[in-house]
């Protein structure tokens, strides 16, 4: 059966209220050959995330109508691997037995893209240009390790990370660039990299998981300058209060963006 991600914007309902309407849901799942897998909630953006295996859209709806009332206000067909990418699971953690989710879907994404790759391998060769490839990987992967990234998925020259830590995935990337100058400095051919970073909820005005959030994220990245970092006012205002200073980048006019885009730069 299809996957379904559904978005409900509740402004006075608590953790403890949402894990009573999941039991609820689950209490009649079976009825309508529906199953609620798991759910994520959100205190502070007042939104919950439910995930269901079920026939279709209308069929999981009737199960929140007959259950307690509470229908989705969107909901999208997703896939199973790409939530779990992304969110970091697909059913409800041991946990949800002794007390109730308070784990939130909002995430950053981070991409990374490796600058001249093309020309790099026209010049070195393929041999060399994959070996400093799997150098790159190797950095990159260490620092998500390090910080809490989740990598979701490998672009040939580049990565697309999730976070759910937003301060973490900014630390990330500062890493990053830190590590990958150390060796350029050693290096006869250096890797630079550019980076960009936005963060945002998976159901949002799109039929794609993250769909804006990631659209948006890989065009900061697609204007950073070589080894740069380009955030989000999102990802600059979910770090403020901590250690990272930022330095304002700009407006920018960005491809599927209505309007200007402000960027910061983290401090290296």
């Amino acid at each position: 059966m299809p996957i379904f991600l559904d978005r409900h914007d509740a402004a006075e309902v608590s953790a403890e209220d949402v894990a009573r309407l999941h039991i609820k849901d689950l209490e009649i799942q079976d009825q309508y050959g529906v199953k609620f897998l798991t759910y994520w909630y959100d205190a502070e953006r007042r939104t919950t995330f439910c995930l269901v295996d079920a026939p279709d859209k209308e069929t999981a709806d009737r199960v929140h109508a007959e259950a307690h009332g509470h229908i989705a206000n969107q909901m999208i067909a997703v896939d199973l691997s790409a939530v779990e990418a992304f969110l970091g699971r697909v059913q409800d953690p041991p946990s949800a037995r002794a007390r109730p989710i308070d784990d939130s879907a909002f995430r950053a994404i981070m991409f990374t893209d490796m600058v001249g790759s093309t020309d790099m391998t026209a010049r070195l060769g393929d041999t060399m240009a994959l070996e400093l490839l799997r150098a790159h990987d190797a950095i990159i992967r260490r620092s998500l390790e390090h910080h809490g990234g989740a990598e979701v998925k490998h672009l040939g020259d580049g990565i697309m990370a999730s976070f759910d830590d937003v301060p973490a995935s900014v630390a990330c990337a500062i890493q990053i660039q830190r590590e990958l100058a150390s060796y350029s400095q050693a290096s006869v051919t250096p890797i630079r990299v550019r980076i960009g970073i936005h963060a945002g909820e998976p159901v949002v005005d799109s039929d794609d998981l993250f769909g804006s959030a990631v659209q948006l994220a890989a065009r900061i990245c697609g204007i950073a300058r070589p080894s740069a970092i380009l955030v989000s006012r999102e990802v600059r205002d979910a770090c403020s209060g901590g250690d990272l200073g930022f330095d304002l980048s700009g407006s920018h006019t960005l491809k599927g963006f209505s309007g200007p885009v402000e960027l910061f730069s983290p401090a290296l």
